[in-house]
């Protein structure tokens, strides 16, 4: 049966999936690809490329659409929760473990010592995507510029703002390439995933009414809507846009660096954590919520994005786009990351020996997180 083989090959990935999004993408096109033959390189590739430019959580995005072009809808929703139940399950978890005993001597170092490894995983994707996204003259203007406005207004709104702006900047003043005549017929997008994305993004909040299972699917909502340039950026957006204490966020973002799957399924920790009524309910809406917009669009632009991808005006907005989630990462890390977890001079030195072990010799997230467990135990 078709739909059980795709849940069967999604949750073994989501089971074994460490690494991060370009590490899941590669799982999939070696089982996918190499393996199962569901699709050819060129597919895949043109699958990845989607998941790149629009916001949303890329690796999940990838194994929605795999699952779309194998069995249709269905097949694109049990692909979503066979690779996630696994790490949405763990973060649960250990949501409830946490909000049980959090006045635990030892939850409370391995705590600490999580937020410092959260350190070392932030500032290593912010050097990793600086050095990829920012390659040319004006993505390192736009990023210095960001850079500056973000630290001087610090909110949701001002970093929406700051991603249009760069936008706008780099496709007045990229380098100009060669003019080509396009004659390529432009395939329209699908218009009720896009109706149905617009709704939840501008309607809901507008009915939200002090309802507080409403507000949490309408903040992780938003999130999902706004993410550009893979998991690690969600951290900012849910840092402004979720009313979280920062000790319960960092342990959230540190925790789902440690299992397998989807970091966006760090929504279900702190759904869990948000929605006291009832855990589950709110784990349960706040992983949906994160995950649908990146879905709808995709639902949307799937079978358009080929002929619109190498539109040259596209293509120099999304350099701006790209510096500009730099910056906000950068910035993330510089005013809440850092100050929540490095105290003094050990934490600080330990960090940075973290960050350098990390991007030189790719030691495995396990290891690491292991390791800064301990420190937090021997030092608390």
């Amino acid at each position: 049966m078709k739909q059980l083989n795709i849940f069967w090959q999604f949750f073994v990935l989501g089971l074994f999936s460490f690494g991060g999004p370009m590490a899941h993408i590669s799982f999939f096109r070696k089982r996918f690809v190499e393996k199962l033959n569901w699709l050819s390189d060129e597919d895949f590739s043109k699958i990845v490329a989607l998941s790149q430019f629009l916001p949303g959580p890329s690796s999940s995005q990838v194994g929605f659409t795999i699952g779309l072009k194998k069995g249709g809808v269905i097949g694109a929703i049990i692909a979503f929760i066979a690779f996630t139940i696994p790490s949405f399950l763990l973060l649960y978890f250990a949501a409830i473990f946490q909000s049980q005993y959090s006045e635990n001597n030892l939850v409370i170092a391995l705590i600490y010592g999580l937020k410092l490894f959260a350190v070392i995983v932030v500032a290593d994707a912010t050097i990793g995507m600086f050095n990829s996204l920012c390659k040319t003259s004006i993505s390192r203007i736009i990023f210095v510029f960001s850079v500056l406005i973000l630290i001087l207004f610090q909110s949701f709104y001002i970093q929406l703002l700051v991603i249009i702006l760069s936008a706008l900047l780099s496709l007045v003043f990229s380098k100009k390439i060669e003019n080509k005549k396009d004659e390529k017929r432009y395939i329209k997008p699908y218009f009720l995933p896009l109706f149905l994305f617009f709704i939840f993004l501008i309607v809901f909040p507008i009915i939200e009414n002090q309802n507080s299972l409403l507000e949490l699917f309408n903040s992780f909502y938003q999130v999902g809507s706004l993410v550009f340039g893979g998991g690690h950026v969600v951290l900012p957006l849910i840092s402004s846009n979720v009313d979280i204490e920062q000790n319960s966020f960092l342990t959230a973002y540190s925790l789902a660096q440690a299992v397998p799957g989807p970091m966006f399924t760090i929504a279900s920790y702190i759904g869990a954590i948000f929605y006291e009524n009832s855990p589950f309910v709110g784990s349960l809406v706040a992983t949906i919520a994160i995950f649908l917009p990146g879905f709808l669009l995709i639902l949307g632009f799937y079978k358009s994005f080929e002929s619109y991808s190498s539109n040259l005006v596209v293509s120099r907005i999304i350099v701006g786009v790209n510096a500009s989630v730099v910056a906000i990462l950068f910035v993330t890390l510089c005013l809440i990351v850092i100050p929540s977890a490095v105290f003094d001079i050990y934490d600080l030195s330990f960090a940075l020996m973290g960050v350098f072990l990390m991007r030189k010799y790719k030691l495995p997230i396990l290891l690491l997180i292991v390791v800064y467990c301990l420190y937090g135990i021997g030092f608390n």
